[in-house]
């Protein structure tokens, strides 16, 4: 899946024999909502391969938090010498707020909100609400994949899922959308990538987005917080320059091929090529 493709220019103004960075770039999922209200957006998602990258340049990574509940995400970025920042959107704060990805309907509302479409997308709407009873169902909040599910007049949405990447060297969801809420006794499920799932929103407890996932939180009468977003950098083992800072995990030997290193930043941080 070419999702969120976007050339940055990496190694602006260097020559043959750079070497070829690939990147995923996930912001801060957004918070459910309180009582019959829709689930919180997952953050918008980049993803990247650039050849051409020259020694010395500084590349500074920014990770975004979840949002509180009813809070938008907070962006995650990635920028450095001689390239144009690159931004991952946060995402929708219940209910129907704008984002990366777009939050679920509030049970009254019969719209979700707008997941940023760029281009590069990054990710999709949330669901609509059914807005009649008995049950008042809210929408799920959109994922990095697709939209969130519509709540209907007897159940709340679910949240849509989020794209699975193997950068790591296994495949894992990023961006998953929070279910959202209803009258019922029931649950709704969160997308998968760390979405929270929905519950009663008149005496349940949802779940909060899944940390480094930049999944939405989940809708009920004690709403949960946002997921966090992460910044992913990969490039051959005999590439990688040994110069990093801040919170990143280092993983050497990952595949395919066992050959390339893993630079996964929980928190702030800066790789120099």
């Amino acid at each position: 899946m070419s999702f969120g493709y976007q050339v940055l220019g990496f190694g602006s103004g260097g020559g043959p024999g750079g070497y070829t960075i690939e990147f995923l770039c996930q912001a801060g999922g957004g918070g459910g909502g309180t009582g019959n209200s829709g689930g919180g957006g997952a953050g918008g998602i980049l993803t990247s391969t650039e050849e051409d990258q020259v020694a010395g340049n500084v590349l500074s990574a920014v990770v975004g938090g979840g949002g509180a509940v009813i809070t938008k995400g907070t962006d995650s970025s990635i920028s450095g010498t001689g390239i144009s920042t690159l931004t991952s959107e946060g995402g929708g704060r219940a209910s129907s707020g704008d984002g990366g990805c777009g939050a679920g309907a509030h049970h009254s509302v019969a719209a979700g909100g707008s997941g940023n479409a760029g281009p590069p997308r990054q990710g999709y709407d949330g669901g609509g609400a059914g807005t009649a009873g008995p049950q008042y169902g809210a929408g799920g909040g959109g994922g990095t994949a697709e939209v969130g599910d519509d709540g209907t007049n007897s159940a709340g949405g679910d949240g849509g899922d989020g794209i699975s990447s193997s950068i790591t060297g296994s495949a894992t969801n990023y961006g998953g959308g929070g279910g959202g809420s209803s009258n019922t006794s029931g649950t709704t499920a969160g997308g998968a990538g760390g979405g929270g799932g929905g519950s009663n929103g008149t005496s349940g407890t949802a779940s909060a987005g899944g940390t480094n996932t930049g999944g939405g939180g989940g809708a009920a009468q004690t709403a949960g917080a946002g997921g966090s977003g992460v910044v992913i950098l990969k490039m051959l083992d005999g590439d990688y320059s040994g110069t990093t800072s801040g919170t990143v995990t280092i993983s050497t030997g990952q595949d395919p091929g066992a050959a390339y290193t893993v630079l996964k930043f929980t928190a702030n941080g800066t790789y120099t090529t």
